[in-house]
Protein backbone atom coordinates (compact mmCIF):
# COMPACT_ATOMS: atom_id res chain seq x y z
CA UNK A 1 0.00 0.00 0.00
CA UNK A 2 1.10 3.35 -0.85
CA UNK A 3 1.66 6.58 1.40
CA UNK A 4 -1.73 8.36 1.96
CA UNK A 5 -1.87 11.58 1.12
CA UNK A 6 -4.40 12.42 3.93
CA UNK A 7 -2.10 11.57 6.53
CA UNK A 8 0.15 14.31 5.30
CA UNK A 9 -1.44 16.70 8.11
CA UNK A 10 -0.93 14.47 10.87
CA UNK A 11 2.35 13.81 9.92
CA UNK A 12 3.37 17.73 9.62
CA UNK A 13 1.77 18.26 12.87
CA UNK A 14 3.66 15.49 14.27
CA UNK A 15 6.69 16.74 13.42
CA UNK A 16 6.33 20.26 14.28
CA UNK A 17 5.19 19.21 17.90
CA UNK A 18 8.46 17.08 18.34
CA UNK A 19 10.69 19.89 17.10
CA UNK A 20 8.90 22.24 19.63
CA UNK A 21 9.43 19.70 22.00
CA UNK A 22 13.26 19.05 21.53
CA UNK A 23 13.64 22.61 21.81
CA UNK A 24 12.49 23.14 24.82
CA UNK A 25 14.39 20.45 25.95
CA UNK A 26 17.79 21.46 24.70
CA UNK A 27 16.89 24.83 26.57
CA UNK A 28 15.93 23.62 29.89
CA UNK A 29 18.79 21.15 29.73
CA UNK A 30 21.31 23.94 28.66
CA UNK A 31 19.79 26.10 31.47
CA UNK A 32 19.90 23.20 34.08
CA UNK A 33 23.59 23.07 33.76
CA UNK A 34 24.41 26.42 32.76
CA UNK A 35 22.31 28.48 35.29
CA UNK A 36 20.13 25.71 37.69
CA UNK A 37 23.20 23.42 38.71
CA UNK A 38 23.93 23.44 42.05
CA UNK A 39 20.73 24.45 43.56
CA UNK A 40 18.79 22.56 45.89
CA UNK A 41 16.70 19.36 44.10
CA UNK A 42 13.90 19.39 42.85
CA UNK A 43 13.87 22.94 42.40
CA UNK A 44 16.24 22.28 38.91
CA UNK A 45 13.84 20.49 37.66
CA UNK A 46 11.24 23.67 37.03
CA UNK A 47 13.71 24.03 33.65
CA UNK A 48 12.18 21.27 32.02
CA UNK A 49 8.60 22.63 33.26
CA UNK A 50 7.48 23.61 29.57
CA UNK A 51 9.59 20.81 27.64
CA UNK A 52 7.55 18.47 29.91
CA UNK A 53 4.19 19.86 29.41
CA UNK A 54 4.97 19.80 25.41
CA UNK A 55 5.85 16.38 25.60
CA UNK A 56 2.84 15.27 27.54
CA UNK A 57 0.76 17.01 24.64
CA UNK A 58 2.14 15.40 22.06
CA UNK A 59 1.93 12.36 22.81
CA UNK A 60 -2.19 12.69 23.57
CA UNK A 61 -2.05 15.54 20.12
CA UNK A 62 -0.85 11.95 18.45
CA UNK A 63 -3.11 9.57 20.28
CA UNK A 64 -6.42 11.86 19.84
CA UNK A 65 -5.61 14.69 17.20
CA UNK A 66 -9.16 16.42 16.91
CA UNK A 67 -9.09 16.97 21.00
CA UNK A 68 -5.27 18.07 20.67
CA UNK A 69 -6.36 20.70 18.04
CA UNK A 70 -8.77 22.11 19.82
CA UNK A 71 -6.49 22.60 23.01
CA UNK A 72 -3.80 24.07 20.92
CA UNK A 73 -6.26 26.87 19.57
CA UNK A 74 -7.54 27.49 22.53
CA UNK A 75 -4.18 27.62 24.92
CA UNK A 76 -2.33 29.16 21.85
CA UNK A 77 -4.90 31.93 21.63
CA UNK A 78 -5.26 32.52 25.30
CA UNK A 79 -1.18 32.64 26.22
CA UNK A 80 -0.82 35.00 22.67
CA UNK A 81 -3.53 37.61 24.30
CA UNK A 82 -1.68 37.44 27.89
CA UNK A 83 1.28 37.92 26.08
CA UNK A 84 0.47 40.86 24.37
CA UNK A 85 -1.36 42.62 27.07
CA UNK A 86 1.90 42.25 29.46
CA UNK A 87 4.28 43.21 26.77
CA UNK A 88 1.63 46.04 26.64
CA UNK A 89 2.11 46.77 30.34
CA UNK A 90 5.94 47.12 29.95
CA UNK A 91 5.95 49.15 27.40
CA UNK A 92 7.32 46.85 24.81
CA UNK A 93 4.44 46.56 22.41
CA UNK A 94 5.27 47.46 19.19
CA UNK A 95 5.03 46.26 15.64
CA UNK A 96 8.31 44.89 15.52
CA UNK A 97 8.15 43.19 18.87
CA UNK A 98 4.97 41.70 17.66
CA UNK A 99 6.33 40.82 14.06
CA UNK A 100 9.48 39.19 16.04
CA UNK A 101 7.89 37.53 18.44
CA UNK A 102 4.14 37.19 18.41
CA UNK A 103 3.31 36.55 14.95
CA UNK A 104 5.77 33.62 15.09
CA UNK A 105 4.34 32.02 18.08
CA UNK A 106 0.81 32.45 16.83
CA UNK A 107 1.21 31.06 14.13
CA UNK A 108 2.66 28.12 15.03
CA UNK A 109 -0.32 27.70 17.21
CA UNK A 110 -2.85 28.18 14.26
CA UNK A 111 -0.75 25.66 12.39
CA UNK A 112 -0.43 23.01 14.41
CA UNK A 113 -4.03 23.25 15.30
CA UNK A 114 -5.27 23.90 12.12
CA UNK A 115 -3.59 20.09 11.45
CA UNK A 116 -4.34 18.27 13.90
CA UNK A 117 -7.98 18.69 13.31
CA UNK A 118 -7.84 18.01 9.87
CA UNK A 119 -5.69 14.34 10.96
CA UNK A 120 -8.91 14.10 13.33
CA UNK A 121 -11.33 14.54 10.42
CA UNK A 122 -9.37 11.66 8.70
CA UNK A 123 -9.58 9.64 11.00
CA UNK A 124 -12.73 9.69 12.22
CA UNK A 125 -14.18 9.19 8.30
CA UNK A 126 -11.94 5.97 8.11
CA UNK A 127 -13.94 5.10 11.52
CA UNK A 128 -16.91 6.20 9.33
CA UNK A 129 -16.19 3.63 6.82
CA UNK A 130 -15.47 1.03 8.64
CA UNK A 131 -11.54 1.27 7.35
CA UNK A 132 -9.82 -1.86 8.12
CA UNK A 133 -5.83 -0.55 8.32
CA UNK A 134 -3.62 -2.81 6.81
CA UNK A 135 -1.43 -4.72 9.14
CA UNK A 136 2.07 -3.20 10.09
CA UNK A 137 4.45 -3.65 12.52
CA UNK A 138 4.22 -1.45 15.80
CA UNK A 139 7.35 0.49 14.95
CA UNK A 140 5.81 1.53 11.76
CA UNK A 141 2.06 2.01 13.78
CA UNK A 142 3.36 4.32 16.29
CA UNK A 143 6.07 5.94 14.65
CA UNK A 144 5.49 9.55 16.15
CA UNK A 145 4.68 8.40 19.35
CA UNK A 146 8.63 6.79 19.53
CA UNK A 147 9.62 9.71 18.02
CA UNK A 148 8.00 12.30 20.15
CA UNK A 149 9.70 10.19 23.12
CA UNK A 150 13.21 9.55 21.46
CA UNK A 151 13.91 12.69 20.31
CA UNK A 152 13.89 14.79 23.44
CA UNK A 153 15.60 12.22 25.20
CA UNK A 154 18.64 12.18 22.45
CA UNK A 155 18.73 15.92 22.59
CA UNK A 156 18.96 15.62 26.13
CA UNK A 157 21.93 13.16 26.23
CA UNK A 158 23.99 15.30 23.79
CA UNK A 159 23.21 18.68 25.53
CA UNK A 160 25.03 16.44 28.95
CA UNK A 161 27.56 15.37 26.98
CA UNK A 162 28.27 18.86 25.68
CA UNK A 163 27.89 20.58 29.24
CA UNK A 164 29.64 17.84 30.62
CA UNK A 165 33.20 19.78 30.90
CA UNK A 166 31.91 22.57 32.41
CA UNK A 167 29.99 20.99 35.34
CA UNK A 168 33.31 18.52 35.97
CA UNK A 169 35.58 20.96 36.70
CA UNK A 170 33.38 23.47 38.68
CA UNK A 171 34.86 23.84 42.57
CA UNK A 172 33.21 24.58 45.22
CA UNK A 173 35.14 25.08 48.51
CA UNK A 174 31.88 26.28 50.48
CA UNK A 175 33.99 30.05 51.53
CA UNK A 176 31.40 32.98 51.62
CA UNK A 177 33.43 35.04 53.52
CA UNK A 178 35.46 37.70 52.66
CA UNK A 179 38.03 37.03 49.95
CA UNK A 180 40.87 38.43 48.48
CA UNK A 181 40.95 37.67 44.87
CA UNK A 182 44.23 38.89 42.99
CA UNK A 183 45.34 38.26 39.64
CA UNK A 184 45.66 39.69 35.81
CA UNK A 185 46.38 43.03 37.30
CA UNK A 186 43.08 43.33 39.55
CA UNK A 187 43.55 42.98 43.29
CA UNK A 188 40.65 43.19 45.12
CA UNK A 189 38.78 42.34 48.32
CA UNK A 190 35.15 40.92 47.87
CA UNK A 191 32.47 41.23 50.20
CA UNK A 192 31.10 38.12 52.60
CA UNK A 193 27.78 36.80 52.69
CA UNK A 194 25.37 39.56 53.54
CA UNK A 195 23.96 42.38 52.36
CA UNK A 196 27.48 43.29 50.01
CA UNK A 197 26.61 39.74 48.72
CA UNK A 198 23.76 38.69 46.46
CA UNK A 199 21.29 39.69 49.16
CA UNK A 200 17.70 37.96 48.32
CA UNK A 201 14.72 40.29 48.91
CA UNK A 202 11.49 38.33 50.37
CA UNK A 203 10.05 38.61 46.54
CA UNK A 204 12.65 36.23 45.34
CA UNK A 205 15.08 37.84 43.60
CA UNK A 206 18.08 40.33 43.85
CA UNK A 207 18.00 44.24 43.80
CA UNK A 208 17.90 45.97 40.57
CA UNK A 209 21.22 48.54 39.78
CA UNK A 210 18.49 51.28 40.37
CA UNK A 211 17.83 50.08 43.88
CA UNK A 212 21.52 49.26 44.24
CA UNK A 213 22.85 52.20 43.46
CA UNK A 214 20.15 54.43 45.11
CA UNK A 215 20.41 52.90 48.90
CA UNK A 216 21.59 55.72 50.82
CA UNK A 217 19.12 58.34 49.36
CA UNK A 218 17.04 59.51 51.92
CA UNK A 219 14.94 57.12 52.78
CA UNK A 220 17.92 54.40 52.91
CA UNK A 221 17.04 51.44 51.72
CA UNK A 222 15.72 49.48 49.01
CA UNK A 223 11.97 50.94 48.55
CA UNK A 224 10.61 53.89 46.45
CA UNK A 225 12.71 57.09 46.36
CA UNK A 226 11.00 60.78 45.91
CA UNK A 227 12.17 62.09 42.56
CA UNK A 228 13.15 59.17 40.54
CA UNK A 229 9.71 57.63 39.97
CA UNK A 230 10.53 58.77 35.88
CA UNK A 231 14.09 58.25 35.70
CA UNK A 232 16.55 56.09 36.47
CA UNK A 233 19.63 56.04 39.09
CA UNK A 234 23.00 57.50 37.44
CA UNK A 235 26.86 56.33 37.48
CA UNK A 236 27.45 59.16 39.96
CA UNK A 237 24.73 57.95 42.35
CA UNK A 238 26.14 54.22 42.04
CA UNK A 239 29.68 55.64 43.22
CA UNK A 240 28.55 58.10 46.08
CA UNK A 241 25.26 56.51 47.63
CA UNK A 242 25.46 52.71 46.57
CA UNK A 243 24.69 49.95 48.94
CA UNK A 244 28.37 48.70 49.46
CA UNK A 245 29.19 52.58 50.51
CA UNK A 246 27.46 51.84 53.70
CA UNK A 247 28.86 48.44 54.49
CA UNK A 248 30.88 48.08 57.49
CA UNK A 249 34.05 47.31 57.78
CA UNK A 250 33.89 44.19 57.84
CA UNK A 251 31.23 43.80 54.93
CA UNK A 252 28.33 42.05 57.06
CA UNK A 253 26.21 44.57 58.45
CA UNK A 254 24.75 48.19 56.81
CA UNK A 255 25.48 50.99 58.73
CA UNK A 256 23.38 53.73 59.36
CA UNK A 257 25.82 56.38 57.82
CA UNK A 258 28.21 55.69 54.74
CA UNK A 259 31.28 54.23 55.57
CA UNK A 260 32.69 54.86 51.90
CA UNK A 261 34.75 51.61 52.51
CA UNK A 262 32.90 49.58 49.97
CA UNK A 263 31.90 49.71 46.23
CA UNK A 264 30.76 48.10 43.26
CA UNK A 265 33.38 46.84 40.49
CA UNK A 266 33.58 47.87 36.99
CA UNK A 267 33.07 45.35 34.35
CA UNK A 268 36.46 45.09 33.41
CA UNK A 269 37.40 44.25 37.18
CA UNK A 270 34.44 41.26 37.01
CA UNK A 271 36.20 40.49 33.97
CA UNK A 272 39.75 39.96 34.71
CA UNK A 273 38.76 38.27 37.87
CA UNK A 274 36.94 36.03 36.70
CA UNK A 275 38.00 32.43 37.47
CA UNK A 276 37.99 28.72 36.35
CA UNK A 277 38.92 25.60 37.96
CA UNK A 278 39.97 27.35 40.97
CA UNK A 279 42.52 29.95 38.51
CA UNK A 280 42.50 33.19 37.75
CA UNK A 281 40.75 32.32 33.79
CA UNK A 282 43.05 35.58 32.52
CA UNK A 283 40.11 37.35 30.97
CA UNK A 284 40.28 40.85 29.07
CA UNK A 285 37.57 42.37 27.61
CA UNK A 286 37.75 45.03 24.69
CA UNK A 287 34.88 46.94 26.27
CA UNK A 288 32.11 46.46 23.77
CA UNK A 289 31.70 43.05 22.49
CA UNK A 290 29.86 40.38 24.58
CA UNK A 291 32.84 37.89 25.47
CA UNK A 292 35.52 38.14 26.96
CA UNK A 293 39.39 36.88 25.65
CA UNK A 294 40.19 34.41 28.21
CA UNK A 295 43.11 32.02 28.47
CA UNK A 296 40.76 29.48 30.22
CA UNK A 297 37.10 28.91 30.58
CA UNK A 298 35.82 30.60 33.39
CA UNK A 299 33.41 29.00 35.70
CA UNK A 300 30.83 29.33 38.23
CA UNK A 301 33.68 29.05 41.19
CA UNK A 302 33.63 29.99 44.75
CA UNK A 303 35.14 32.07 46.33
CA UNK A 304 34.08 34.45 43.52
CA UNK A 305 30.65 33.07 43.21
CA UNK A 306 28.21 30.81 44.81
CA UNK A 307 27.66 27.38 42.95
CA UNK A 308 24.69 26.70 45.04
CA UNK A 309 23.04 30.28 44.70
CA UNK A 310 20.64 31.46 41.88
CA UNK A 311 22.82 34.41 40.24
CA UNK A 312 25.12 33.58 37.37
CA UNK A 313 25.62 37.26 36.17
CA UNK A 314 27.49 40.65 38.53
CA UNK A 315 26.10 43.49 37.92
CA UNK A 316 29.27 46.50 37.34
CA UNK A 317 28.97 49.74 38.43
CA UNK A 318 29.62 50.77 34.86
CA UNK A 319 26.30 51.92 32.79
CA UNK A 320 25.31 51.41 29.41
CA UNK A 321 23.53 54.17 28.27
CA UNK A 322 20.86 56.39 30.58
CA UNK A 323 18.28 53.41 30.84
CA UNK A 324 20.26 50.64 31.20
CA UNK A 325 23.95 48.74 32.91
CA UNK A 326 26.43 46.33 32.40
CA UNK A 327 26.56 43.00 33.86
CA UNK A 328 28.97 40.04 33.17
CA UNK A 329 28.05 36.48 33.53
CA UNK A 330 30.58 33.91 35.20
CA UNK A 331 31.35 31.93 31.50
CA UNK A 332 32.78 35.52 30.46
CA UNK A 333 30.38 35.00 27.29
CA UNK A 334 33.13 32.74 25.88
CA UNK A 335 31.22 29.23 26.11
CA UNK A 336 28.34 27.39 27.47
CA UNK A 337 26.14 30.66 27.47
CA UNK A 338 25.62 34.13 28.70
CA UNK A 339 27.22 37.62 27.50
CA UNK A 340 28.43 40.59 28.38
CA UNK A 341 25.93 42.68 28.08
CA UNK A 342 23.44 45.15 29.50
CA UNK A 343 20.33 45.45 31.21
CA UNK A 344 17.39 48.21 32.14
CA UNK A 345 18.49 49.15 35.26
CA UNK A 346 15.33 48.51 36.81
CA UNK A 347 15.85 44.94 36.24
CA UNK A 348 16.04 42.74 39.08
CA UNK A 349 15.43 38.83 38.77
CA UNK A 350 17.19 35.82 40.72
CA UNK A 351 19.48 35.72 37.76
CA UNK A 352 21.31 38.81 38.48
CA UNK A 353 23.23 39.11 41.66
CA UNK A 354 25.97 41.84 42.83
CA UNK A 355 28.89 41.67 44.85
CA UNK A 356 30.92 44.56 46.53
CA UNK A 357 34.49 44.99 46.33
CA UNK A 358 37.54 47.11 48.25
CA UNK A 359 41.12 47.12 47.68
CA UNK A 360 43.62 45.60 50.40
CA UNK A 361 44.54 48.86 52.86
CA UNK A 362 47.80 46.85 53.50
CA UNK A 363 49.90 44.47 52.20
CA UNK A 364 49.66 42.86 56.05
CA UNK A 365 46.47 43.01 55.06
CA UNK A 366 46.64 40.84 51.70
CA UNK A 367 48.11 37.86 53.96
CA UNK A 368 45.23 37.90 56.15
CA UNK A 369 42.75 37.57 53.72
CA UNK A 370 44.73 34.74 51.74
CA UNK A 371 45.07 32.99 55.27
CA UNK A 372 48.14 31.27 54.15
CA UNK A 373 51.87 30.71 55.86
CA UNK A 374 54.23 33.78 54.59
CA UNK A 375 56.32 30.83 52.33
CA UNK A 376 52.62 30.93 50.43
CA UNK A 377 52.80 33.69 48.24
CA UNK A 378 51.94 34.86 44.84
CA UNK A 379 54.30 34.47 41.77
CA UNK A 380 53.99 37.71 39.41
CA UNK A 381 54.12 35.85 36.62
CA UNK A 382 51.13 33.43 37.65
CA UNK A 383 47.45 34.84 38.20
CA UNK A 384 45.32 33.28 40.74
CA UNK A 385 42.48 33.13 43.64
CA UNK A 386 43.71 33.08 46.55
CA UNK A 387 41.21 31.45 48.67
CA UNK A 388 41.20 28.49 46.56
CA UNK A 389 43.28 26.89 44.10
CA UNK A 390 46.43 24.39 44.07
CA UNK A 391 49.86 25.00 44.43
CA UNK A 392 53.26 23.81 42.64
CA UNK A 393 55.39 21.92 45.47
CA UNK A 394 58.93 22.58 44.63
CA UNK A 395 60.84 21.63 48.11
CA UNK A 396 64.94 21.28 48.00
CA UNK A 397 67.37 19.72 50.63
CA UNK A 398 68.50 21.79 53.29
CA UNK A 399 72.04 20.45 53.10
CA UNK A 400 74.10 21.06 50.06
CA UNK A 401 72.21 19.26 47.71
CA UNK A 402 69.71 21.63 46.01
CA UNK A 403 68.20 19.92 43.73
CA UNK A 404 64.60 19.36 43.39
CA UNK A 405 62.94 16.69 45.28
CA UNK A 406 59.25 16.41 43.99
CA UNK A 407 57.25 19.20 41.65
CA UNK A 408 53.46 18.03 42.57
CA UNK A 409 50.12 20.10 42.35
CA UNK A 410 48.01 19.86 45.69
CA UNK A 411 45.44 22.05 47.25
CA UNK A 412 46.32 25.13 49.15
CA UNK A 413 44.85 23.45 52.72
CA UNK A 414 47.31 20.49 52.57
CA UNK A 415 50.30 23.25 51.21
CA UNK A 416 49.51 24.80 54.82
CA UNK A 417 50.01 21.39 56.73
CA UNK A 418 52.71 20.53 54.81
CA UNK A 419 54.86 23.79 55.64
CA UNK A 420 53.34 22.94 59.27
CA UNK A 421 55.29 20.22 59.44
CA UNK A 422 58.00 19.61 57.27
CA UNK A 423 61.17 20.42 58.22
CA UNK A 424 62.47 21.36 54.08
CA UNK A 425 62.86 24.64 52.79
CA UNK A 426 59.63 24.85 50.00
CA UNK A 427 58.58 27.62 47.81
CA UNK A 428 55.18 27.89 46.37
CA UNK A 429 54.31 29.34 43.17
CA UNK A 430 50.60 29.62 41.64
CA UNK A 431 49.76 27.00 39.27
CA UNK A 432 49.15 28.46 35.89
Amino acid sequence: MGFNIHRLPGIMAGGLIILMTSLWTYWGMAEIYYEGWGLPFPQVLRYLTVATLFLVFSLLALTWPKIGGMAILIIGGAFSVFWTVTAARRGLLSSKWALHYLFPLSSFFVLVGALLLLEGRFLRRQDDQAHIPHKKSVIRRKFLHILAIGMPLLVALSTSIYYLPLIRSRQDSGERGACLVQGNGVRLIWAPKGPGWNWKQPWGGYPSWDQIALYGVPPAGLGDKPGFENRHATAKDMEETCICRYLSEDGRILMDEPQNIWRMPFTEEIVRSLVGGGYNAGCTWDRKSGKADCVRQPNKDSPLWAPDEEPIYYWSADEYDEKSAWYVPYTGGVRYGGVISHRPKDWGNPRHGYRCVREPQTHKEVHRQQGTDKNLHDSKKDSCVSCQYAYIFRCKNTGTDQRSLETRLIPVEAARVLLKNTTRICTVKAHR
